[in-house]
């Protein structure tokens, strides 16, 4: 057995463990037993009822699933709702009944669906937590008389006082105290972020923490067993605190500061609106409150009904595929967005870049070089101290030394003694008979360099020396055993650690962390969507470096920051310093966590990819949080999308995914906004201009929700991959910019299909006129709309070649309606007349100019966004 090298030092997390509620000193085991009113044979069936009747059940409180009618009504405070919702109150004042039901069956679509979507992502959340269910081994007595007994019970049956047993991959139930060890070693990375073992043990040492005789609850088992009696269950965890401190409100993610922003221009428009349009009239024309229906009509022909619709479909849909494909939960429909939206993703190393396991990587002799005889002396050690020691499996380093050696360099050597691994010595050692060696035992000893060479017979400057080339691979992000031997006369009587002396070094073994398969791959991908990797760890530098240059992240030497250096910057240079640094070592939650927020306020999307429970705070910092389906209850909880598995493939999916919904979403708010505003243009000036209403309310309408229905076609359009290559986020500024340019060449088509009209009808003046007016214009405006549709659909260049998608059959039918509604049934009882046939030639003459406009104003707008790499 053998313990994790300078490269990561058993204890490099333990000051976090601290922070969640250690003890400052440490009781005895018999202080600990008299406290709990238990013994070494374990609580009474009838003790143990007792305590879990007045306690509670050993399972960490979580926070319970909203009902559908709650989401329901949390859907309903989206900002987006909300401007429509205000519309149909509107529309319902002026008694524009058709309006406003139209505008309350929006409404309820849109947060059905999203309420739905939600359910849905909580369902299978629950579902995940009953995965993770498990059993602990508890020794009991039947009665105060009766012998102990061990079985098997479910954790949340524990009570403080249990006596349990723990073996080489058993979940620690609860908050345990050590009463007995032989080799333990745990993974807490949920707690810590450590990604090497700790070793523990039950003797204490005078002025040391709890932490080495300690285990907590969301820690596992890696090798070695114990018996341990229970300290803590439930809420009264360390598990459970950490949750409790670290819980708060979360952040405004990138989707809400981009729906607010979006929202407020809406409202403006809306607010601006229907004024003006009562003050032109009446001032130019005389007209009274008899046009007020035509301005609340105007407002809701400027304002995008289906946009609550649109989005809640986008991302429902794109949460949908994702999670039937990939196993991807979105437990949150707007982190769709914000996936999309990423450009910088922080993670950890551990299982995500590189295996939760060590592989061998080279074996040196004194001199630093490559000697084989080294890796045949370490793994003869790992080998015998496992048969001999009774071990029940090799840990890490031992099994990573067996994998790398020769079975048959293994069985040329005959153990016949072991002296197993503790924290105390850092040291393991096997005695075995070397082959040409008659009479004699060789030790073989491996463990902690500074362990080693203490034992070594060489000269202080040979020492020093040493040390030396153990720091190089160290700092080269190794982890470094020490390997030494010492040929003694054989004997029958044990060995034990005070034959430790007097050693000839042999060498080192040095180890790196196997890289995750698909790892290269998924940074790949994930650098060609323009999504930044940023390693945030609580491994040594060297370490999380090593792995970055393995797998081909670029690492300058000024680009690696350390918690030491970090606690002293201000927020200020730390905002200016995180976009250059690609890796933060040693870092602490509360590291993770500003780290995260320094990158956000320095204009970044960011996610944040965690697992445990020291992850949390970074999680909630995040703009997206992302955690596998395997991490920590609580750190599964607080994460916005659930992986099937830390794997970075499954992030490119995401992003893929949520960069689809994104494109879409936007691409419905430019066509639209701008086509509705161009329209608002020309119906204001048309009014000015036309002795009766350019458009009746119920002709506005008709054609809104014909649009509207249309652009429904965008939740399931397929855009070009180069629209997936750069994160898509919604920009009101950006959007602003874009409306108003291509919202006033709408506008001039409209005002040029004005004088169409005059030509074509020889002047407008009376009620037949009116109608060919309106019906004229009706029409132009469902052709142009159909035009904008599919000129500046995203992607559209790239898309050229490809058979027609949903938008070109949208965009068709469209047209065809705007053709045939005036001539059908239909078209008497909303006012409109068949138009005369030079009106249609004139019309394709102006479409024709309005396209190639599009084309050209779309062209510059794309150089423009290229210069100065928008997401819009």
């Amino acid at each position: 057995m053998s313990e994790s090298a300078p490269a990561a030092p058993a204890g490099s997390g333990g000051q976090d463990v601290a922070e969640l509620g250690a003890a400052p000193c440490v009781p005895t085991v018999l202080e600990v037993l008299r406290s709990l009113e238990s013994g070494p044979r374990g609580l009474t069936e009838a003790q143990a009822v007792e305590r879990l009747a007045r306690l509670g059940e050993n399972a960490v409180p979580g926070g319970r699933a909203p009902s559908w009618p709650r989401l329901f009504v949390r859907s309903m405070r989206d900002p987006f709702t909300a401007v429509l919702a205000c519309l149909g109150l509107v529309s319902a004042v002026v008694l524009a009944w058709g309006t406003a039901s139209v505008i309350l069956l929006l409404v309820l679509v849109s947060c059905a669906l999203r309420a739905s979507g939600e359910h849905r992502a909580d369902r299978s959340t629950a579902a995940l937590r009953e995965l993770v269910a498990t059993t602990a081994t508890v020794v009991r007595r039947a009665d105060g008389e009766a012998a102990q007994a061990a079985r098997e019970i479910p954790v949340g049956e524990l009570v403080p006082g249990d006596i349990v047993r723990l073996g080489p991959g058993d979940l620690v139930p609860a908050d345990l105290r050590l009463l007995r060890a032989s080799g333990l070693t745990v993974h807490q990375a949920a707690l810590t972020g450590e990604s090497a073992p700790v070793a523990k043990s039950a003797e204490g040492h005078p002025g040391a923490s709890d932490e080495a005789e300690s285990c907590f609850q969301g820690s596992s088992v890696a090798s070695g067993s114990a018996t341990a009696v229970v300290v803590a269950t439930g809420a009264h965890t360390r598990f459970a605190a950490a949750r409790g401190h670290m819980s708060g409100r979360p952040q405004v993610s990138a989707f809400d500061r981009s729906v607010h922003g979006i929202s407020w221009i809406l409202i403006r428009f809306m607010l601006l609106t229907p004024p003006l349009v009562l003050m032109a009239n009446a001032a130019l024309r005389g007209r009274g409150l008899e046009t007020l229906p035509f301005a609340v009509a105007v407002a809701v022909g400027l304002t995008p009904e289906m946009l609550p619709v649109l989005v809640t479909t986008c991302l429902a849909r794109g949460a949908s595929l994702l999670g039937r494909a990939h196993g991807v939960i979105v437990k949150r429909l707007p982190a769709l967005h914000d996936v999309g939206a990423m450009d910088v993703l922080c993670l950890d190393k551990t299982g995500t870049l590189t295996q939760d396991r060590p592989v061998l990587d080279r074996a040196l002799g004194p001199d630093g070089r490559d000697e084989p005889a080294v890796l045949r002396w370490a793994a003869a050690n790992a080998w015998w101290t496992l048969q001999l020691a009774d071990l029940p499996v090799p840990d890490a380093l031992d099994e990573a030394l067996l994998d790398a050696a020769d079975e048959d360099d293994l069985m040329a050597y005959d153990g016949t003694d072991a002296i197993p691994f503790d924290a105390g010595r850092c040291l393991a050692t096997a005695v075995v008979r070397a082959p040409g060696l008659l009479g004699r035992h060789t030790l073989v000893v491996k463990g902690d360099v500074e362990a080693v060479l203490e034992r070594c017979a060489v000269t202080e400057d040979e020492r020093v020396r040493l040390r030396e080339l153990a720091a190089r691979q160290a700092e080269d992000g190794l982890r470094v055993l020490a390997v030494a031997t010492a040929v003694r006369p054989a004997r029958t009587r044990a060995y034990t650690p005070a034959d430790e002396r007097g050693l000839d070094f042999q060498g080192l073994v040095t180890f790196r962390d196997a890289l995750a398969p698909s790892a290269a791959d998924a940074l790949k991908v994930l650098a060609e969507q323009g999504v930044t990797v940023k390693i945030l760890t609580g491994d040594h530098p060297g370490t999380a470096t090593r792995a970055c240059r393995d797998l081909g992240i670029p690492v300058a030497d000024d680009a690696v920051l350390t918690a030491d250096r970090l606690g002293g910057l201000t927020d200020a240079e730390l905002s200016d310093l995180v976009g250059r640094t690609t890796v933060f070592a040693r870092c602490t939650p509360a590291h993770k966590a500003r780290v995260t927020q320094a990158l956000r306020e320095a204009g970044h999307t960011v996610g944040f990819l965690g697992d445990g429970v020291n992850d949390l705070p970074a999680l909630r910092a995040a703009d997206v949080g992302i955690a596998p389906r395997n991490a920590a209850a609580v750190a599964r909880e607080g994460a916005d999308v659930v992986l099937a598995e830390k794997d970075l493939t499954a992030i490119a999916h995401a992003v893929r995914a949520g960069r689809r919904a994104s494109g879409n979403i936007t691409t419905y708010l430019r066509i639209t906004l701008s086509s509705n505003l161009g329209n608002v243009i020309a119906m204001l000036s048309a009014g000015l201009l036309l002795p009766f209403l350019p458009m009746l309310p119920a002709q506005v309408l008709a054609q809104n929700l014909c649009f509207d229905a249309a652009q429904l076609a965008f939740a399931h359009d397929r855009p070009h991959p180069s629209v997936l290559r750069r994160p898509v986020v919604l920009r009101p500024r950006d959007l602003l910019g874009f409306i108003t340019g291509f919202g006033a060449l709408n506008a001039v088509a409209d005002l040029a299909t004005f004088g169409v009209l005059a030509l074509a009808l020889h002047g407008p003046g009376t009620g037949d006129d009116q109608a060919v007016f309106h019906s004229g214009w009706f029409t132009e405006n469902l052709l142009t709309q159909a035009l904008v549709m599919v000129l500046l659909r995203a992607g559209r260049r790239g898309a050229e070649g490809r058979r027609p998608g949903p938008v070109a059959w949208a965009a068709g039918a469209l047209a065809v309606i705007g053709l045939t509604l005036p001539l059908s049934p239909l078209g008497p009882v909303l006012h409109l007349t068949a138009l005369p046939p030079v009106y249609y030639l004139m019309l394709t003459g102006v479409l024709g100019l309005y396209a190639v406009g599009l084309v050209a104003a779309r062209a510059g707008y794309e150089r423009r966004r290229a210069r100065r790499g928008s997401a819009l």
